[in-house]
């Protein structure tokens, strides 16, 4: 299967990063090369450094930027390593940065990736197959209590506690390996009459990639970095797909915005955590109705912007 992927909000994000012609981007989940393809055509000595960690996402990437030539480097690793890569270049201080954190149509729709439970296929849900922790692992290897805990946390599932039960229950008798073993255990869970609201395994599923990638954890640990990487002025936008992600990327912006730790009561800061620049988003930007018609992946995506404090202000 070629890769395929349709860059969620690819005008409003590419247009809140204000691209410069002579400016320095990274695009640090570049997927397909959708919203990194608008960036290298507004270029004009400038550059870009296109990031994802998924080996079929660069190839695909590589191919969709081909006519950039140097405009471009495109590098496969994990965005939370983009500024140790980037240093090696020499680009200490970017003017853009951009991640759309979903996953691709081609990961959801690929089978073998064992991302989607519409589709039987191995338990795998690495974002990178070069990772050691699968799905597989996770599902046959983790105690029931730390199944239930990562199901309820990073699935905001209701059952969590009762699917934990069955997923353990079904392994005493054979390993879990696809998909649809996981979809039997999981619908076993969960009462008919809950099972009307959307697939019973969507949170599970969530939960599950979740861990397996480390998703939250490394957006966590990433964003203050790259807010310090920002040039003055420099934007930062980030698309997410479900409300642990957006909380995270909104508090952290806000926090960069006003770190001040003092008691209300305090005349002055004596903290001396001075604010790093603003949230431009007061509310996230959301798919228009359009796209959210074309495209229903859409439909959950939020974007963010934080602005880097300018020299002036």
């Amino acid at each position: 299967m070629d890769f395929q992927h349709h860059s969620v909000m690819l005008t409003e994000a590419v247009e809140q990063l204000r691209v410069k012609p002579e400016g320095l981007y990274l695009d640090g989940t570049a997927g397909g090369g959708g919203h990194a393809f608008q960036i290298c055509r507004r270029l004009a000595g400038g550059h870009l450094y296109a990031m994802d960690q998924d080996e079929d996402a660069v190839r695909a990437a590589a191919s969709r930027l081909a006519e950039f030539g140097e405009k471009v480097t495109l590098l496969r690793d994990n965005y939370s390593n983009a500024r140790r890569r980037l240093e090696q270049f020499g680009a200490e201080k970017l003017d853009g940065i951009l991640l759309d954190l979903g996953v691709s149509s081609y990961q959801l729709d690929e089978p073998s990736r064992g991302f989607s439970y519409r589709f039987d296929g191995e338990l795998d849900m690495r974002m990178d197959q070069n990772g050691l922790l699968t799905a597989k692992e996770i599902v046959n290897r983790y105690p029931e209590t730390e199944l239930c805990r990562l199901i309820r946390e990073y699935g905001e599932e209701r059952f969590a506690g009762n699917i934990a039960k069955h997923i353990v229950a079904a392994r005493q008798k054979k390993e879990m390996r696809t998909t649809f073993e996981l979809n039997e255990a999981i619908r076993a869970a969960i009462p008919a009459k809950m099972r009307r609201d959307g697939h019973p395994s969507k949170r599970t599923f969530q939960a599950l990639r979740i861990e397996c990638n480390r998703e939250l954890s490394v957006l966590k640990e990433s964003l203050d970095d790259f807010i310090a990487m920002l040039n003055p002025g420099g934007r930062i936008c980030v698309i997410t797909f479900h409300s642990l992600e957006d909380r995270i990327v909104k508090t952290v912006f806000q926090k960069n915005q006003a770190p001040c730790t003092c008691p209300p009561k305090f005349p002055v800061c004596v903290c001396g955590r001075l604010s790093k620049g603003k949230v431009v988003t007061r509310k996230p930007i959301l798919p228009s109705a359009e796209e959210q018609k074309e495209n229903r992946r859409s439909r959950s995506a939020k974007l963010r912007v934080f602005e880097r404090k300018s020299s002036s202000s």
